[in-house]
């Protein structure tokens, strides 16, 4: 009913135009039924156009434009720029028609484009005929200068006036957010991870022993998503760290994240640690000599076995020695060859003295 009475409007509209245009103005009736009546329909914004046509009494795009005799697309309204940390998105109000799905183009100009190349706008790649009310700027906008950011709807063979948004935008203005850590100790090493907010970022690391008195210390981590040793913890300390983004790009710097703490242990090693060490180390005192020890036997033993001479010999050759039949007889003593002669003066039973007082 009230798309039937913005119709009536449109048409009501043109006919006070014309008669205001060949009459010189209108009559007071008409003007106050216009102004009172149909101009206070409070049609839905979706209804109402941003081109100016009939403009009546200060009512402006109470009815869709026509174009050639074909009712063109209301334009997105409500642009505005939320940008976090370097990332920047172009968000409107949605043009809603029932039924229907309507697509959205967005368009840049810089500083460049608005100084040397007259005014051109540029189409973002990743905002061409898309259906989210929102586009996705961060890798259009890349210098620290004001952009000019605009939108429009399209249906079909029908697209919408340009919307632009009221101030130009720049980077610098983003809002830079602590960075998310993660403080751990990998034994007496304090170590920090940051969160990975993009090539552009920097940060700088604040960590100091907690005690009174304690000095801060301070480190540039030049990337996130990477653990990094920071210091050599000493035994039963607390140490404490904290962080904040910073990007050169625009000269700026994020508020220092909450302070995190770690305790390292007071003991350095512990006592069952230490006394197996200890236990160990005299294993190997005693171990390693006697291993050694032993395999030089069985190497000696594999390589020059002892040759026992069998009892038979041995009596043999001391009978001979009493008997003087020595000569040409040879035996084996322990690992020394000698001839049975020679054996016999070593003093062995049967030795020249022996055969000596046989002989007298």
């Amino acid at each position: 009913m009230r798309l039937f009475y913005a119709l009536i409007s449109c048409f009501f509209t043109d006919w006070l135009m014309a008669l205001q245009s060949s009459s010189g103005g209108v009559s007071g009736l008409a003007w106050h039924l216009w102004t009172h009546g149909i101009a206070d329909l409070n049609l839905p914004p979706h209804l109402e156009a941003d081109a100016p046509f009939g403009i009546v009494g200060g009512h402006e795009g109470m009815c869709f434009h026509a174009k050639d005799g074909v009712a063109s697309l209301p334009a997105p309204q409500n642009l505005s720029v939320h940008s976090t940390n370097m990332k920047h998105f172009l968000t409107w109000s949605p043009v809603i028609l029932p039924g229907e799905t309507v697509h959205y183009s967005v368009e840049y100009q810089g500083e460049y484009e608005s100084l040397y190349m007259s005014h051109v706008w540029i189409h973002s790649s990743g905002c061409l005929l898309t259906e989210e009310p929102k586009c996705d700027l961060t890798d259009d906008i890349t210098a620290t200068v004001p952009y000019q950011l605009r939108v429009r709807a399209t249906l079909g063979s029908q697209t919408s006036a340009w919307s632009t948004l009221k101030r130009p935008f720049n980077r610098n203005s983003t809002i830079l957010t602590p960075p998310r850590m993660e403080v751990s100790k990998d034994g007496f090493h304090l170590v920090i991870e940051l969160e990975d907010l993009g090539p552009q970022f920097e940060f700088r690391v604040a960590y100091w022993r907690r005690e009174p008195g304690a000095k801060e210390q301070a480190k540039v981590v030049r990337s996130g998503g990477v653990p990094v040793h920071l210091e050599t913890m000493d035994p039963g300390a607390t140490y404490c760290v904290k962080a904040q983004s910073l990007v050169k790009a625009i000269g700026r710097c994020s508020a220092f994240s909450q302070a995190e703490c770690v305790e390292v242990q007071g003991e350095a090693l512990p006592l069952a640690l230490a006394l197996f060490a200890f236990v160990g180390f005299m294993l190997i005192l005693v171990v390693v000599p006697l291993s050694i020890w032993k395999m030089g036997q069985l190497l000696r033993y594999s390589c020059c076995p002892a040759v026992v001479l069998p009892d038979t010999l041995v009596h043999g050759c001391e009978r001979a020695a009493h008997l003087g039949e020595a000569r040409g007889v040879c035996i084996w003593k322990g690992r020394s060859r000698y001839p049975c002669h020679q054996w016999m003066t070593r003093g062995s039973p049967g030795s020249q003295e022996s055969v000596s007082r046989i002989q007298r």
